[in-house]
């Protein structure tokens, strides 16, 4: 069953053609990535999809009997409600009936008159149906999941992060059957990457998303559509099995283009000795000797280039922190840090979003300064630094003048090129040189960003969250670059294939200021982290006094003491089955503000679902036992 089929789709914006007559489908159940380069018109391909662009030719076909959902890449949300507020504003039916439910309750509580009582006995019979008692619950669960702080902020006051985070957490708990996502582990940290990873395989929904996340893409997707050339591509499987794919056919193609050149230059000559007037025979040749003559000439579209830019000299002294020491209010950002930095150290930042990371670079290139110790920067030191703030130019000047701004020529290796021709490396070729900067896509203008601190010969370059927006294909052409650079190199990214290709050790923010340094990539900290947390849980349940099991005698009657155990366990379980409703009741009707009383209802629910599971499993045995 296909929940979406595209046909003969057509899309351009002026004279930019983003694709033509692609056509494909999406069935139940598939989880489905789109990959294609910045510029190339993703965003604009869900926008189409999704009723919100038109496209100019060709038809769009969304199941009408199945509710969809779209996480745009920038999510809107209304600035005057609170962050439960607009995760409970949908048309979506399950939200509309608990909605309808808070509602009936409050009037209920007002005047309880039959006709409330009516409505609120309608209201309860729709919440059963659609399984909805806990989906309260639920909602806050993926809030504190994606570390929203408070649920009774306007939405005025959030981040752009926060923003999306919230919109991420509507999606994902909105009861849908087609989810539909651009950039969805933009704004995570990699704990949160990872804990969506586990939600989205446990669920039975179909996807379609946008994702650079090569690991993401690789642990959800079964199936890659890659968009190229203004041609579609499907390919079955994961990423790992895409690239396979796409390997093996870029091979047969440049096996045909190597057999065409050697048959081109027989028919090249045979065109070049033929008189003017033809037969029939000879007009067939012709027409078959411009077809080759197409296929000889065409490039490889996924040409990379491997290039070595001049450094700036780093001398022996780089930067030296000592006993550093940073705090914003009650938060501790750096407590007591000390580090040398060496030629070409290659370290990854890691953390939660919110613990100081981009705090720690602020303070390395001294646009924030430290509470107490100090950092001192060597003579030779040139650092280039790429942050998330973006690039800040006139929005009407053209991007070979911007580059040229910073300079005419870059030297890479022992040769001098243009910057026409630097902009061609990371994919700006001649026709989009001479876009004006507004025109370029989001993941086009931080692309450019990029060039430009590249352009500037630093020895220490840091990199904060580079690879957001960077399309597959930049992002390969940036890694073939920084495995070259002999400075020092320090990333603060998400992308965890990224931070495995370059980094040989290390920075762990792990809170309270304590940053930990682990050697290996991010693979390896993950290992050594993963085993120092199992190690600890050991230790803390062989701290707990454990009962040894008495052997237990073989009979088939119940003893004396399972049958008053089986009527214990009876009682228990009313018990727990009440109190469950209760903490229902009390996670549904808690005011937004009660964040403590929210948290504690929230983790007893969780304790009483786990009892109950333990609780009638074993009276289910003992009930087999004794009657």
């Amino acid at each position: 069953m296909n929940y979406l089929t595209v046909e003969n789709l057509t899309k351009s914006y002026g004279e930019k053609l983003l694709f033509e007559d692609i056509s494909f489908s999406i069935e139940q159940g598939s989880k489905v990535a789109l990959i294609a380069n910045n510029g190339a018109g993703k965003t604009t391909l869900l926008n189409i999809i999704t009723g919100k662009d038109i496209p100019d030719n060709g038809t769009v076909e969304l199941r009408k009997d199945i509710r969809v959902t779209y996480l745009e890449q920038n999510p809107y949300l209304p600035d005057e409600k609170t962050v439960l507020e607009a995760l409970f504003d949908s048309d979506n039916e399950l939200i509309k009936c608990i909605r309808e439910y808070n509602d009936i309750v409050q009037k209920t509580s007002e005047n309880n008159t039959p006709e409330n009582q009516q409505k609120m006995q309608k209201a309860m019979t729709t919440m059963d149906r659609l399984d909805a008692w806990d989906y309260d619950f639920k909602i806050k669960e993926v809030l504190t999941k994606f570390k929203v702080p408070r649920f009774d902020q306007t939405c005025g006051t959030l981040s752009g992060g926060q923003r999306k985070r919230v919109a991420m957490a509507k999606a994902l708990t909105e009861d849908v059957d087609f989810l539909i996502m651009d950039e969805p582990t933009n704004h995570l940290d990699i704990e949160m990457i990872e804990w969506m990873e586990e939600f989205l395989n446990k669920q039975k929904l179909s996807l379609f998303l946008i994702t650079h996340d090569r690991y993401f893409l690789d642990n959800v997707c079964d199936e890659i559509i890659e968009m190229e050339g203004q041609t579609i591509y499907k390919h079955k499987g994961n990423y790992s099995n895409f690239l396979r794919r796409k390997a093996e056919r870029e091979d047969q193609l440049l096996r045909e283009t190597e057999r065409a050149k050697s048959v081109y230059r027989t028919e090249l000559d045979w065109m070049r000795r033929q008189p003017q007037a033809r037969q029939t025979k000879s007009k067939a040749r012709i027409d078959a000797f411009y077809h080759l003559e197409q296929i000889a000439k065409r490039k490889n579209q996924e040409e990379s280039f491997s290039f070595k830019m001049q450094m700036t000299r780093l001398g022996k002294k780089i930067i030296e922190m000592n006993n550093v020491n940073k705090n914003y209010d009650d938060q501790i950002i750096l407590k007591d840090f000390s580090y040398t930095f060496k030629k070409e150290d290659r370290i990854g930042v890691v953390g939660p979003n919110g613990i100081g990371k981009s705090t720690f670079l602020n303070l390395l290139t001294q646009l924030e300064k430290q509470d107490t110790g100090e950092i001192v920067h060597g003579e030779t030191l040139k650092i280039g630094y790429y942050s998330q703030e973006g690039l800040k130019v006139p929005l009407d000047k053209r991007i070979i003048d911007i580059v040229k701004d910073v300079a005419e020529s870059v030297c890479i290796g022992d040769t001098w090129v243009s910057a026409s021709v630097f902009l061609t490396f990371f994919n700006f070729g001649p026709e989009l040189q001479y876009n004006y900067f507004d025109h370029l896509s989001g993941g086009e203008k931080r692309r450019l960003f990029l060039i430009m601190v590249l352009m500037k010969s630093p020895n220490f370059l840091i990199l904060d969250e580079p690879t957001n927006d960077l399309d597959i294909q930049t992002l390969t052409t940036l890694e073939n670059f920084l495995e070259g650079f002999k400075g020092v190199l320090m990333i603060v990214s998400h992308d965890r294939l990224f931070l495995d290709k370059l980094v040989d050790h290390v920075f762990a923010f792990e809170g309270d200021g304590i940053i930990k340094d682990y050697p290996g990539n991010y693979t390896d900290y993950y290992r050594k982290k993963s085993a120092i947390e199992r190690e600890k849980k050991k230790e803390e349940k062989a701290q707990k006094p454990t009962e040894q099991p008495k052997p237990k005698k073989q009979s088939n009657k119940p003893t004396w003491k399972e049958q008053q155990e089986y009527k214990k366990l009876s009682e228990e379980i009313e018990a727990l089955e009440a109190e469950k409703e209760e903490l229902t009741e009390t996670m549904n009707t808690c005011p937004p503000e009660e964040h403590e009383k929210m948290r504690i209802a929230g983790e007893r629910f969780q304790e009483v679902i786990d009892l109950l599971d333990e609780k009638e499993l074993r009276w289910l045995e003992l009930d087999e036992k004794i009657n």
